[in-house]
Formats: structure tokens, sequence, C-alpha cells
């Protein structure tokens, strides 16, 4: 059973926070949080409360499965450009240079490694006969 959580207007550059979102890609929940925690880098801080916002998530979903023996992942996350707000510094000479502030827009899937419950192999039983 997958958990979505999204995270809209960042105020950081998108590359910025897809060299961070590289880091926990794929992993386990536990890893990647702790991956998250000793991160230096700006994006981290927001993609950790991002991570444990989509475990919670997972369990509303889940309430009857221990969260220990689910094994849960990062299925994918995907950091897309957001709006950018345009400034114009001055510059020499009476010119003006633009400044581009870029935000994003972060996705953050999980999943479970954990074998599915028997309610659907039921199901498929139910299906042949």
């Amino acid at each position: 059973m997958e958990a979505v959580a999204k995270l809209n207007n960042v105020p950081t550059s998108p590359r910025k926070m897809r060299l961070v979102a590289d880091l926990i890609r794929g992993e386990k929940v536990n890893k990647a949080l702790n991956i998250l925690k000793f991160e230096p880098k700006q994006g981290a801080a927001r993609l950790e409360k991002l991570l444990l916002s989509a475990i919670s998530n997972w369990q509303q979903k889940n309430q009857d499965v221990d969260l220990e023996d689910a094994d849960l992942f990062v299925k994918t996350i995907t950091v897309d450009s957001g709006r950018i707000l345009k400034r114009l510094r001055p510059a020499p000479q009476g010119r003006a240079h633009r400044i581009r502030k870029r935000s994003n827009h972060v996705t953050l899937v999980l999943d479970s490694a954990a074998p599915q419950t028997e309610e659907k192999v039921e199901t498929k039983d139910k299906k042949d006969k």
C-alpha cells in the first residue's frame, strides 16, 4: 500500500533540492531519516519533515499493520520546478539585472516491501473459481 506526501512552493532552487532527494531515493525509511538528519544541505530539514508526514499518512491508511513489520521504503521522490519570482537588482551605469528566485514542488511516495496481506490472495482465489 502506497502513501503520498507533497510539499509545494519550497523557496529553494530545484537543482539544490534534487541533490538531497537523490540521497534518499530507494532507501529504507529508517536509513533515509538518518541521512536527512545529518545532512548539512539546505533542503534536508524540509525533506525530513516531508518524509515524516508520508510515514504518518501511511499509518492512517494502514492502521492494522505495524510500522516495523511493514518495511517501508522511498519508492519515488520527484522534485519539479515551482513558480519563479522575478526581481530587479541595480547594476552599474543605470542598468538593472534580473534576479530569478526559484522554488520547487516535491512529491514523495512510500511503499511497503513486506508481502501483501491475505485479503488480496483470497480475492484472486475467488476469481479463479
